[in-house]
């Protein structure tokens, strides 16, 4: 699987997001791989997409496609900043991966020194869903520099706020501590969705 996260600023949410189901309405049928995207604005006007191709050659044949183009160009005219792109081969699925039913979405990026922290983590899945059964799941994207955008979703926001007061076991609190230190979290509270 392939990831690609664009974020800008964006004052138009809903601008935004007519753009968006103008893709899936015209384009989405010729897109060879597309599995899907999350997308959603933050408080603070941030626009998110993560969108979800088979691989990295199906989602770079998506963006040849002249149709594409033309459609770039409408979303570029609703969005307030140049887009930043972040690009990821190694993605990986936790718990039952995201969900077109979640009701909020936390965008976490950061950067691990060791890439097998992230192994480390996927491998206490059975833990988080013990502790947080309002998680849904999520995906998560490593690049080869150790940057990583992570995806999760939540049933709602009120039982994932109370979830953040549950105390994790000292071995994941632990691996947490190495691998979120220094990240940054993005609230989408009303996150829109893409299904292949």
């Amino acid at each position: 699987m392939f990831m690609q996260v664009i974020q800008a600023s964006c004052r138009r949410p809903d601008d935004v997001r007519q753009v968006l189901d103008s893709w899936s309405a015209e384009l989405a049928a010729g897109a060879r791989g597309y599995l899907g995207g999350t997308f959603g604005v933050t408080d603070d006007d941030r626009f998110f997409a993560a969108v979800r191709f088979s691989s990295r050659q199906d989602a770079m044949a998506n963006s040849d496609r002249p149709e594409q183009g033309a459609w770039a160009e409408r979303l570029a005219a609703a969005r307030d900043s140049p887009p930043e792109f972040r690009d990821y081969d190694d993605v990986r699925v936790f718990l039952d991966g995201g969900s077109d039913a979640a009701g909020f979405v936390q965008v976490i990026q950061g950067k691990v020194e060791d890439r097998g922290l992230i192994d480390k983590l996927l491998a206490t899945t059975d833990e988080l869903r013990a502790m947080r059964p309002e998680v849904i799941g999520g995906v998560v994207g490593v690049a080869d520099d150790g940057t990583f955008t992570q995806t999760v979703a939540f049933t709602d926001e009120e039982s994932a706020r109370r979830g953040e007061q549950v105390e994790p076991p000292p071995e994941v609190r632990e691996l947490l501590g190495q691998a979120m230190a220094g990240a940054t979290y993005h609230d989408l509270h009303d996150p829109w969705f893409e299904s292949a």
